[in-house]
């Protein structure tokens, strides 16, 4: 016979507070993510991919030198949000990244490990009827299985207090958090590529490289869905992406939008090699299962990438609208900057 311990107490499992965060404060940890053909595939179905070193391994091979085909980067900045999320289960919607660099390139089998520092705190200005919300600016850093450097980046997201009325003492600048790229490491995760093996197919087919100023707009709309999944596939915790109860809605994983938009880059620049950096990403709206996604894709600047002739840097703007309803209404949800690599 057994019987109920009067002692037994529930304890509820959630994410901290805004109010509950300081400077300084490091996420528990977190389970490292070792990548797989699986785990490629359905990426792939979900966003799109269409980048060619990422969907053949023979190219992938003689380009990148090594016997493991590359991971798709949109895959790699996916995990490694994904990691970041235990410090902001209670996110009410993330409004930029900053720095991103990749230092290293992953392959598939490479296991990716994420530590998430909160760096800056800052409470927003109180709204009649709104419940008090402040910004967690936290350094997300992202290392492989031999601990070598993979991305080291900034992640603002918005976070509610305990309390709806509360207030705290948390007035930190945002400005401090960089913005500029350091022109040198935007080379370190391609070095050693052989990406003249690409230049000399393309030249063959008379494709040249288009001009700074081009725009491009994808007639073509991609609708989201398994949004729940990508953000499980990438141990994404945020409530808002999994559970429609606390908002009324349940949210689209940002990394989704941004892998919707690079796979329309890929769509429209089909000489890009990779990805490389993001000079900034901001979400200027949510975005729901179900929208379409539309992109504008600008080609602000392309610079000569050192020590590979022929191939370049190309920077980009992408801006990103969303459809949904009836009648069908469309509003901006993205502005990307990411920086590729053509050849």
């Amino acid at each position: 016979m057994t019987g109920t311990d009067s002692t037994t107490r529930a304890i509820d499992v959630g994410g901290p507070w805004f109010d509950e965060l300081s400077v300084g404060q490091v996420s528990p940890p977190v389970p490292a993510l070792t990548l797989t053909d699986g785990h490629a595939a359905l990426h792939q179905a979900i966003v799109g991919d269409r980048l060619a070193l990422a969907l053949d391994a023979g190219l992938s091979a003689a380009v990148t030198g090594s016997t493991r085909p590359l991971a798709h980067p949109a895959l790699i900045w996916d995990v490694a949000i994904g990691q970041s999320t235990l410090l902001t289960e209670r996110v009410i919607g993330n409004l930029f990244y900053r720095g991103l660099v990749f230092h290293r390139a992953p392959a598939i089998g490479d296991t990716l490990r994420t530590s998430t520092e909160v760096v800056a705190l800052r409470q927003n200005s109180r709204k009649p009827g709104r419940a008090a919300t402040g910004l967690a600016v936290l350094r997300v850093r992202t290392s492989d299985q031999e601990d070598r450097r993979v991305l080291d980046f900034w992640r603002c997201a918005m976070l509610p207090l305990s309390d709806s009325g509360g207030q705290t003492d948390h007035a930190d600048a945002l400005d401090a958090i960089p913005s500029e790229l350091d022109p040198a490491a935007l080379g370190e995760a391609i070095a050693g590529w052989r990406l003249e093996l690409l230049g000399d197919a393309r030249d063959a087919s008379g494709a040249r490289a288009p001009a700074p100023g081009t725009v491009w707009r994808v007639e073509g709309g991609d609708v989201v869905s398994a949004a729940p999944e990508l953000a499980r596939m990438t141990l994404n915790v945020a409530t808002a992406h999994h559970d429609a109860r606390a908002s009324g809605r349940r949210l689209v994983y940002g990394g989704h939008t941004i892998g919707i938009a690079a796979a329309h880059v890929s769509r429209v620049l089909p000489e890009l090699v990779t990805f490389v950096a993001w000079h900034g990403c901001d979400h200027t709206g949510p975005v729901l299962e179900g929208d379409t996604l539309s992109s504008e894709i600008e080609l602000e600047r392309v610079q000569p990438l050192s020590g590979h002739d022929g191939a370049a840097l190309v920077h980009l703007r992408c801006r990103v609208s969303a459809t949904r309803g009836e009648p069908a209404q469309t509003v901006d949800v993205l502005d990307w900057r990411p920086i590729g690599v053509i050849a």
